[in-house]
């Protein structure tokens, strides 16, 4: 299960049943849990846990320093979840102590390849990252969010649960929950309908949500004049989220 080429620091700890690939490298103060398979020349540095069952292909870095200016060594750390699936030439870095000192990915997500995690993110779950998305610095991702391919996160935006960007975009504010965007910059076009009816949602949810959206986007409303308006309403779990996607936004909403 260990290539004999592989490079394993005496103090990493690896589960059960883990597969390290040739001439991948995994330093100090990395854990991995068991039946997660490390392909081939990865790179893995610590501080870093890994969870159970996740697939890291070839030519990875997790875990590494970040890229910011300010980062001058200080202990920062990096926790990924069960179930991700990490392609080839992904890397994720770990945090800073500008923030939280922590990078954190929860399970069943899939970076396609070439998709940078910078510092500091806090991504969900059930996430999908098509290839060459670049996520900067502190950004917030929901669960169930699609990033199409070559997206680009401006630093400290939060996108919400549920979310979608087109090909190409370029977000530079926050993208709510359910919202489609696209463009560069990105703007916001519809709610992710096709997603809700193919996860069962009634059509009494998806209706309440279409004349969220419209109340938001539609009629003129500042953002908090919507978020009044909205809180009106008897709130279903899903129009529950979407409100506080609304009200956790600091860098405005994309329109």
């Amino acid at each position: 299960m260990i290539h004999a080429t592989a490079i394993i620091d005496k103090s990493a700890n690896l589960g059960r049943n883990v597969s390290v690939g040739a001439y991948s490298i995994i330093g100090p103060e990395v854990t991995i849990g068991d039946n997660t398979v490390v392909g081939p020349h990865a790179v893995i540095k610590g501080p870093t846990v890994i969870g159970e069952n996740n697939q890291i292909f070839q030519f990875t870095s997790i875990g590494e320093d970040c890229q910011d200016k300010k980062y001058r060594g200080e202990p920062t750390r990096l926790e990924i979840g069960d179930n991700n699936v990490i392609r080839e030439h992904v890397t994720i870095h770990r945090g800073t102590v500008q923030d939280n000192s922590l990078t954190r990915i929860g399970n069943n997500n899939l970076f396609m390849v070439a998709v940078h995690v910078a510092h500091d993110c806090i991504i969900g779950s059930d996430n999908i990252f098509a290839n060459t998305c670049g996520i900067a610095g502190h950004v917030h991702i929901g669960d169930g969010v699609l990033l199409g391919g070559m997206t680009g996160v401006h630093q400290f935006c939060k996108i919400g649960s549920y979310a979608m960007t087109a090909g190409c975009s370029l977000v530079l504010k926050d993208v709510p929950a359910y919202v489609m965007v696209g463009g560069n910059p990105a703007t916001a076009r519809s709610m992710n309908f096709e997603g809700m009816r193919r996860r069962g949602w009634s059509k009494e949810v998806i209706q309440q949500l279409r004349n969220a959206y419209k109340v938001v986007y539609r009629r003129g409303n500042t953002l908090n004049e919507a978020i009044d308006l909205l809180e009106q309403e008897q709130q279903s779990p899903e129009l529950s989220v979407f409100i506080e996607s609304l009200r956790r936004s600091e860098r405005g909403i994309t329109r």
